[in-house]
């Protein structure tokens, strides 16, 4: 990034390595269509620009990917599914990409998912799977993407993209970033437009993103929601930060677990005081947003599913298919609970900055078992989701990023809080990545 800002490197030469890293094997599924023209040009004109003199956007040409949920104009958006091989060209872009495209980002493809958004694991019979590209050094075998913008991770880990536009509704952004290493950001969701989007959930979808720094989210997300943050710069000495006692620490694989232990003795060692704190009582927050989530789905597939059900893959069909039992008075009971809860975790995180937790208990598993076993797909896919899913069940707001040495496979330490404390996540973030990095703040 800062190459191609600082003027250093041309944006023209950066898009031709990107291109260069999406052709190769590494991002094998990673994408269901290629805009390799229409990123050039971008590239090109943003060089145009800098040799005229002229102001150069933020984005400076950077290559970023887009998940095959979000309208970009003149290309169908089909969710990575079958069942939507007839769409047409849209029209115009979705605000979130419209507003990439303002502050000069190059577009260089939809990407694949799990189709319709709806698993963590990132499998899709469609497009294929693509192998998970952060556990590449570390070991041969091919392990799960993390789903669902299983496609968006791989092309930051492989360098075919600088970030990946995507969505998270139970986690979709901060599982995969955790098992491949990156930085995956889920915001407020009311602070990003969801218009554009093919939705999951209408009540829990949110657009946001993947990086490879904080720093970079920082920014990615001030252009997405056409807002500054305001970074205060605490040092790690003056920040109070929440162990969630119950079920989000429980289950840990011992990878997770050993990384987890030794992240919190490093922030303990920088001065950061770190507090237990029991989150109210509820019948399991992921279970709750999983329901919703899925009788929000069957209200927008039913119609389609009766024409076209033979070209859903099925295991999401028979999620999608699980909101149809759910009846309108108990979807209603839902979203009253979910209110009343907010309220509570709200009142019982005052006096503390964000709570911290293992972004998912397990590293990535190998794929080709979760794609032969339905029951080991279904029991790792709610493992995956458990613990994210409680802040969009929340309305929060919560930071992936990874904590794991170099010779471990990718862990994710999700720093996360109520609506509208983005900034203070992110300040947070950044003091405890320059701590693991060694640097200090």
């Amino acid at each position: 990034m800062a190459e191609v800002a600082g003027g250093r490197l041309l944006a023209a030469e950066d898009i031709e390595r990107a291109i260069v890293a999406a052709d190769a094997p590494a991002c094998r599924h990673a994408f269901v269509r290629r805009f390799d023209a229409m990123a050039r040009t971008t590239a090109m004109a943003v060089d145009s620009a800098r040799a005229a003199g002229a102001p150069v956007p933020a984005l400076a040409g950077l290559a970023v990917s887009v998940k095959d949920l979000f309208d970009v104009a003149g290309v169908p958006t089909t969710a990575a599914s079958k069942s939507l091989s007839d769409a047409l060209p849209a029209a115009a872009d979705s605000p979130v990409v419209a507003r990439l495209r303002a502050a000069g980002a190059a577009l260089i493809g939809h990407t694949n998912l799990t189709e319709f958004a709806f698993s963590g694991v990132g499998i899709n019979p469609h497009h294929g799977t693509p192998a998970n590209a952060g556990t590449l050094a570390l070991d041969a075998m091919p392990r799960i993407p993390g789903g669902s913008t299983s496609g968006g991770a791989v092309t930051v880990a492989a360098g075919a993209a600088w970030a990946a536009l995507g969505s998270d509704t139970r986690g979709s952004i901060r599982v995969p970033a955790a098992l491949h290493g990156l930085v995956g950001f889920k915001n407020t969701q009311a602070l990003t437009s969801v218009a554009g989007c093919l939705p999951l959930s209408f009540t829990l979808d949110t657009a946001c993103a993947i990086t490879r720094s904080v720093r970079d989210a920082v920014l990615l997300h001030e252009v997405l929601a056409a807002r500054r943050v305001a970074l205060r710069g605490r040092p790690l000495r003056a920040l109070r930060l929440a162990l969630p006692l119950g079920g989000l620490l429980e289950g840990l694989d011992a990878t997770v677990e050993r990384v987890f232990e030794r992240c919190l003795a490093r922030l303990r060692a920088a001065g950061a005081e770190i507090v237990e704190l029991a989150l109210p009582a509820d019948d399991a927050p992921a279970v709750s947003s999983g329901q919703i989530g899925a009788a929000e789905a069957w209200a927008w597939h039913r119609s389609r599913i009766d024409a076209r059900h033979a070209d859903y893959d099925p295991r999401v069909l028979a999620r999608i298919r699980s909101g149809s039992g759910i009846a309108a008075a108990d979807y209603i009971d839902r979203l009253q609970a979910r209110r009343r809860w907010i309220a509570q975790v709200e009142a019982s995180a005052r006096g503390i900055d964000a709570f911290i937790c293992p972004t998912v208990p397990i590293v990535a598993p190998p794929l080709q078992p979760l794609i032969d076993d339905d029951e080991a797909f279904f029991a790792t896919n709610a493992l995956l989701l458990r613990n994210p899913s409680v802040v969009n069940y929340l309305d929060g707001c919560a930071l992936s990023l990874p904590c794991q040495a170099e010779d471990e496979l990718p862990v994710g330490l999700m720093v996360w809080a109520p609506a509208l404390q983005d900034d203070t996540v992110l300040d947070v973030s950044l003091a405890i990545e320059c701590e693991l990095a060694g640097s200090g703040r």
